[in-house]
């Protein structure tokens, strides 16, 4: 539900109960009602001017462990499910909504929070995790860039990094310290969290809460557990979101001194450890970089002598780390690695984090532009204006344009900064401006190459020439002759597992739900090749689909192997998860392939060219002296 004018807005009651409607619907098919659907209603934020979720995600989170302790729907509008039981929750997994969980990463969370060792022990007062850990973040990794993604993104997920953010992979705190940071995603111990948190901060004030509660409850890095999160698709749309982050880490300043804000207006004794203190200021400090170096670079040019060489200094804090990084990579090849593919992986990454270190440059200005942006909004509005500390826009609804206008809109600056610095060395230091001019030029076109790595990549087709082309053929032919011959009435329509041909030859007559989804579209392919028609596809596949049927199954789920003659499954009768994807996937594939048929002609070239394939193959055989096809 996005911010509103009004508490309810047009639609919202449809989109309530759709998902109310599909909690009860999961709560009758599965046993014991597992489901929960909890809505929280708009309240009135004045500083806002809006109706919002109350406190964003950390109102979300108070409101939840208080229904989860003492079971309080006040805030929750709609509640659907049961909620017996609920009171013994020991620990709950927050995510964010572009967060994926692997099968069995919960399991892993849970093992590692109730483990003897990590047990929360809270100071004296009670105000923060003394020993041991309220909260444990699994280390979080780029998810694979899906087919159609830009360059930035492909860029971004080629290898996950050191952010503190989204890409938790390896944490200095927690290797020296023994202490992690909290970036929102993770697992906390319930009772811990709420009495160390419960009532500390102040309303309208903390945006970036992660962190700070991290501090409080004591955050370690689970490095052997993973998460993964998408990478935007575009740079705007990153700045956007780092943006955010820097507004609300700004907004954290007050938790630096010796007392810190506190609910009621209040000021009390700051309870947080010098190394949390250490961890929002080094917040604080990182948002400053791009400024500082920005400013260095224009001092280099315009008041110290030898600018070629200040230059080169301030460009070495990009790209040393790369060239290290690039050494140190180059020196562990693993074992079971070739030189040569060790050799090609290690050029790939240099090439990226190279590519890495150039965009860093070149949108140096920008940076610099939108981080003093986010540093003034957040001194003004907790200084002045007292609005807006909470404003915030989810990533998933953040999507910019990918027009080259509107890059150049939104990053005005960086090309305006560049001609202004060109303007000012050709009167300051015009020999400067040699030394300069590629970087001001790299900054003047910043906009250009934004939009560039920001488009999506449209893969190119293949290059199969004619031999390639047949050699496919022709193995596609022999691959179905295996399907045609030995998937028959003999074996009830199912596939063998394997025929062996040599000391002899012999049928193992056996199967599996991958080899009943392989046969299935096999049949669909070998109609794409020309090999069947629509009336052997169909037959085929009905005969096959019949026979499923009539088999033995636990659960909806078909047993790891079955007789293909007796259809009996063979001990120990297990059910394969693998084994259930795998068909499921090949169901719906064939699905998708039967739902085409009606629309495609009856006659085509098809039957020619599976023809054309079985007398290259007899052409082969005939050639080799090596006898039939079968």
């Amino acid at each position: 539900m996005l911010d509103a004018p009004l508490q309810d807005m047009p639609g919202d009651a449809e989109l309530v109960e759709q998902a109310r409607a599909a909690i009860a619907a999961l709560n009758a098919k599965y046993a014991h009602d597992p489901f929960l659907f909890l809505h929280r209603a708009r309240v009135w934020n004045e500083g806002e001017g809006a109706w919002i979720g109350r406190e964003r995600k950390r109102g979300k989170l108070a409101d939840l462990n208080a229904f989860l302790r003492s079971g309080a729907r006040t805030p929750f509008g709609v509640v659907e499910g049961s909620a017996d039981g609920l009171a013994e929750t020991r620990y709950v997994i927050v995510l964010d909504a572009d967060t994926r969980l692997p099968r069995d990463t919960a399991r892993a969370l849970v093992a590692a929070m109730a483990h003897p060792l990590n047990a929360p022990v809270l100071n004296q007062d009670g105000s923060r995790v003394a020993e041991g850990y309220g909260l444990l973040q699994p280390r979080v990794s780029a998810a694979l860039a899906p087919e159609n993604a830009s360059r930035y993104q492909r860029l971004c997920s080629g290898e996950p990094g050191i952010d503190p953010y989204t890409r938790a992979e390896h944490d200095v705190y927690q290797t020296l310290f023994g202490e992690g940071s909290f970036i929102g995603k993770g697992i906390y111990d319930l009772e811990v969290f709420e009495r160390t948190l419960h009532g500390r901060f102040p309303d309208d004030r903390v945006l970036s809460h992660d962190l700070l509660e991290g501090c409080h409850v004591r955050s370690g890095l689970l490095d052997d557990v993973q998460l993964h999160e998408a990478c935007p698709a575009r740079y705007s749309d990153d700045v956007g979101r780092r943006h955010r982050w820097i507004r609300g880490d700004w907004q954290l300043a007050g938790w630096l001194g010796a007392r810190v804000p506190a609910a009621g207006g209040r000021r009390l004794p700051n309870p947080l450890s010098p190394l949390s203190r250490w961890k929002l200021f080094d917040n604080l400090r990182r948002s400053l970089v791009a400024p500082v170096l920005s400013a260095l670079l224009l001092l280099c040019w315009t008041q110290l002598e030898g600018p070629a060489f200040w230059s080169a200094a301030v460009l070495a804090i990009f790209f040393l780390p790369v060239f290290f990084q690039a050494l140190i990579r180059l020196a562990g090849k693993a074992h079971d690695v070739t030189l040569r593919q060790h050799l090609l992986n290690w050029a790939q990454d240099t090439r990226s984090g190279v590519v890495r270190a150039t965009l860093d440059v070149s949108f140096l200005p920008h940076e610099a532009w939108y981080s003093l942006d986010a540093i003034v909004r957040s001194a003004w509005r907790l200084g002045v204006s007292r609005r807006h500390l909470l404003a915030w826009t989810a990533s998933s609804l953040s999507r910019s344009s990918t027009d080259l206008e509107s890059n150049w809109h939104n990053m005005t600056f960086a090309p305006a900064f560049a001609i202004g610095t060109a303007l000012l060395l050709s009167f300051a230091n015009p020999p400067a401006l040699f030394t300069a001019a590629p970087l001001l030029l790299l900054w003047f076109l910043s906009p250009v190459v934004a939009w560039w790595i920001s488009l999506p990549v449209k893969q190119p087709a293949p290059a199969i020439d004619a031999g390639q082309r047949r050699f496919l053929h022709t193995l596609a032919r022999r691959t179905w002759a295996f399907f045609e011959d030995h998937v028959g009435p003999e074996d009830n329509w199912l596939p063998p597992d394997n025929m062996q041909e040599h000391p002899a030859p012999r049928v193992a007559h056996r199967t599996s739900p991958t080899n009943l989804g392989l046969a299935l579209l096999a049949s669909l392919s070998a109609w794409d090749f020309g090999y069947a028609t629509t009336a052997d596809l169909l037959a085929r596949t009905r005969a096959t689909l019949q026979t499923m049927g009539r088999m033995e199954r636990h659960r909806g789920h078909f047993y790891h192997w079955y007789d293909t003659r007796s259809l009996a499954p063979l001990l120990p009768m297990v059910v394969s998860t693998a084994d259930s994807g795998n068909l499921a996937a090949h169901l719906l594939t064939l699905a998708a392939g039967l739902e085409q048929l009606a629309d495609r002609p009856t006659a085509s070239g098809r039957a020619l060219d599976g023809i054309g394939d079985t007398l290259d193959i007899v052409d082969e055989l005939a050639g080799a002296g090596l006898g039939p096809l079968r």
